[in-house]
C-alpha cells in the first residue's frame, strides 16, 4: 500500500499518524505541496482531485483522509475504540466528524494560512484586526469542542481514544510552528492533548509534527510556485 502525504497537511498527519500508530505497513510517497507536486502530470494520472493524502491499495485509489483511515480500520481490523460499533458511541465520532471540517479544522487552517503563508505570498502582513478575528473564531471553535464534545470525558467519544481525537489534535497544532499555541490558556484541553500524545507515543507524534517548525525554504518554494497568482487570489479571498 502507498500513502501519498505532505506531514505539512493536517489530513496527512492524521493518515500518517494512524497508519504508524497501528503499525499498519506502507510507502510513503512524498507529494510536497509547496513545490506544486500535487499539480504534476503523474499525479494527475493517480487523482484528479490534487490533493493529499491519497491512498492506494493495489489498483484502488482513495481521498479524504476520514475516508482512509476508516478504510485501513476496517480493513486491518483495529481495536474497536478508534471507530467504535456500538450506535451511539459510532455516532458521537460522526457528529464529531462532520462538525469539524467547517468549524475547528477550517478556522485553525485559516489561523496558518495567514500566519506562515499569506507574508509571504503577499509580500506584506495580515491587517490586525482580520488576524484577530480569525483567531477569534478559532478560539470560539475550541470552546465548541471543549464544552460539546469533550465534555468531562478523557476523550471526545468516551473513555477510550478514537480517530477524532486524533484528527482535531492534528489541526489545533497547526498554527504551532508561526507562533500561535491555541492551547494556550486551555488546561482542559492542554490536559486532553497530553493523553493523545500517550497513546500514540510522544517521540512518533512530536516527531511527525516537527515540519511545522521548520519550514526550510519553504517561503522560497512557495515564491517560485507555478500557481503563485492562484494562491494570492486565495489570499485575498480569505480577508473578505
Amino acid at each position: 500500500m502507498e500513502l501519498y502525504l505532505d506531514l505539512l497537511s493536517p489530513p496527512c498527519r492524521f493518515v500518517y499518524l494512524f497508519a504508524k500508530t497501528l503499525k499498519i505497513p506502507f510507502e510513503f510517497k512524498l507529494v510536497e505541496l509547496a513545490s506544486g507536486q500535487q499539480y504534476s502530470e503523474e499525479f494527475g494520472k493517480l487523482s484528479v482531485v490534487r490533493k493529499v493524502p491519497v491512498m492506494k491499495d493495489g489498483s484502488f485509489v482513495l481521498t479524504e483522509s476520514v475516508a482512509i483511515v476508516e478504510y485501513l480500520a476496517q480493513k486491518h481490523s483495529v481495536a474497536d475504540h478508534w471507530c467504535p460499533a456500538e450506535l451511539q458511541q459510532r455516532a458521537r465520532l460522526t457528529e464529531y466528524l462532520s462538525w469539524q471540517p467547517m468549524n475547528l479544522g477550517l478556522n485553525c487552517s485559516k489561523v496558518f494560512l495567514l500566519r506562515a503563508l499569506f507574508p509571504i505570498i503577499m509580500d506584506t502582513e495580515v491587517p490586525k484586526d482580520k488576524m484577530d478575528e480569525v483567531l477569534a473564531d478559532a478560539k470560539q471553535s475550541l470552546k465548541l469542542l471543549e464544552d460539546k464534545f469533550l465534555q468531562e470525558k478523557p476523550f471526545i467519544v468516551g473513555d477510550k481514544i478514537s480517530v477524532a481525537d486524533l484528527v482535531a489534535v492534528v489541526w489545533i497544532l497547526q498554527p504551532s510552528g508561526t507562533g500561535v499555541d491555541l492551547f494556550e490558556g486551555l488546561p482542559k484541553l492542554q490536559a486532553w492533548r497530553d493523553r493523545v500524545k500517550k497513546e500514540i507515543g510522544e517521540k512518533m507524534f512530536d516527531d511527525s509534527h516537527e515540519v511545522l517548525s521548520k519550514p526550510g525554504n519553504l517561503p522560497q518554494k512557495m515564491k517560485e510556485h507555478k500557481n503563485l497568482e492562484m494562491f494570492k487570489a486565495r489570499m485575498e479571498k480569505l480577508l473578505r
